[in-house]
């Protein structure tokens, strides 16, 4: 997990084990979650929640902004975020590590990312890159049209700064952005018809098991560096890393891939079930990754922690 931070990340958390008696115990038994109204954070915040109650833990969610809650974290009236996406909340995370308020403990989700999207069945038809929008052939499946979300969003200015400067050759394409329901009933009824349909995706969402939806490669970073890779960080505030830092282990080994949370949002946010039912369930099916989530994490009282989450399941 995470090999390019983890060492320097475990080496903190064991620094801040030996520190001294005040350090090392719990401050109290509430881990209070930063969770803006985004259903992967959303259902990923309750699968902590029943992971760390068998502990000895509770946690209380607050539904704020990204924004509002790096404010919070910084304040001390919350302790973690399990939501940084960057680049896109750069400035807000930059300013709380310049006031050096928050610990980044890394990834939690491996393979998030945004860019051109396409059907299944349009990739495997054999497109996979955004260069190849520049056949006129291919141009013309699409009817030089690009799906996007809400007009002044910053994914919509990037891709009008791509037809505005022709790249892949769009410069005679046509954008049309909507709500993102507005957008992905537009995907659905392409699907419907097996139309070819190019469209703003990202991952993790459930329009990727739902659609099959593939991003395409993008030698231009239309979407950011990288190809429109994302990454989205563990944020913990400083204070409640240190004097907490049995559940900071367990947030720093707290990781899922972008399927995984995909599937999980079309669970939740699709078909509309109930969250604590699809956090469960997630716990139950999936007992090789909680024990690598659990490992060297105890309970509050210093028992083992798998064997308590165990009992409870």
């Amino acid at each position: 997990m995470k090999p390019h931070t983890k060492p320097l990340t475990m080496a903190l958390i064991a620094g801040l084990a030996l520190s001294g008696p005040a350090l090392a115990a719990d401050r109290d038994d509430e881990l209070r979650l930063v969770v803006p109204p985004w259903p992967g954070v959303t259902v990923k915040s309750e699968i902590l929640a029943q992971l760390i109650e068998p502990l000895g833990y509770t946690t209380s969610t607050q539904e704020v902004s990204s924004t509002v809650g790096y404010n919070t974290l910084q304040t001390g009236d919350s302790d973690a975020f399990l939501a940084g996406w960057m680049p896109a909340q750069q400035e807000s995370y930059d300013a709380a590590m310049e006031a050096d308020a928050i610990v980044d403990l890394g990834n939690n989700v491996t393979g998030a990312r945004m860019g051109f999207a396409v059907p299944g069945y349009v990739a495997e038809a054999g497109i996979t890159r955004a260069e190849q929008l520049a056949d006129p052939e291919i141009a013309e499946r699409f009817d030089h049209t690009i799906y996007s979300i809400e007009s002044g969003s910053t994914v919509t200015d990037m891709i009008e700064g791509a037809i505005e400067s022709d790249t892949h050759g769009l410069g005679d394409w046509d954008i049309l952005p909507s709500s993102t329901p507005g957008m992905l009933s537009e995907v659905a009824g392409a699907v419907d018809e097996e139309r070819w349909i190019l469209f703003y995706g990202w991952t993790p969402h459930w329009m990727v098991p739902e659609y099959d939806a593939r991003i395409l490669d993008d030698s231009a970073n239309i979407f950011g560096a990288d190809g429109g890779r994302s990454d989205v960080k563990t944020i913990v505030a400083k204070g409640y890393a240190e004097a907490n830092p049995n559940l900071t282990r367990l947030l720093d080994q707290f990781e899922l891939s972008a399927d995984e949370q995909s599937e999980f949002i079309l669970e939740y946010s699709l078909k509309e079930r109930e969250l604590e039912d699809v956090a469960h369930e997630w716990l139950v099916a999936h007992p090789e990754r909680v024990a690598s989530f659990l490992e060297g994490v105890t309970t509050r009282d210093g028992e083992d922690a798998l064997t308590a989450l165990k009992a409870s399941l």
